[in-house]
């Protein structure tokens, strides 16, 4: 007998769904990145902190915080770099922000990291809001570290 006709007709087989990319998330993290994809695709602005002219890495990061959570973070990507919780690498969670060094200083640059290595931010001027693989070699050599502000 064959082990297809060693089952019951009313038996089926049972398939294990992996869950989906936003069922992996908290709901504050999955409200964050709901938010932030809704703005990929917006101009980077040097100071910008309104989607319908333009957004700067740190703009982008207050106002995904301010509309998703009702967080209001500080203006800046320093200021930024000093609230929440200092964490590892190996440790960061989607939601978590990420911080570089992109103008020959420290946490000059802010994004939301997505998981998988991934994170999304506003880049420079002529470029969109997007989202980047950390381990491109120009993200790895200017990572800074990283801030939780989400309990899990």
């Amino acid at each position: 007998m064959s082990w297809f006709g060693s089952a019951h007709a009313s038996e089926q087989p049972q398939t294990v769904e992996e869950p989906s990319l936003l069922e992996r998330y908290s709901s504050s993290a999955q409200d964050l990145i709901l938010k932030g994809f809704e703005l990929i695709g917006i101009n980077y602005r040097f100071g910008g902190t309104n989607p319908d002219t333009g957004l700067d890495c740190s703009g982008f990061v207050q106002i995904v915080f301010k509309e998703a959570i009702g967080v209001l973070l500080p203006r800046s990507a320093r200021e930024q770099s000093e609230v929440g919780a200092v964490i590892d690498r190996h440790e960061l969670k989607a939601g978590d922000l990420v911080f570089f060094n992109t103008m020959r200083r420290a946490f000059s640059h802010v994004g939301i990291y997505l998981g998988d290595n991934r994170f999304l931010h506003a880049p420079r001027t002529g470029a969109e809001i997007r989202v980047e693989d950390m381990r491109q070699s120009y993200w790895m050599q200017r990572y800074n570290g990283a801030r939780r502000l989400l309990a899990r």
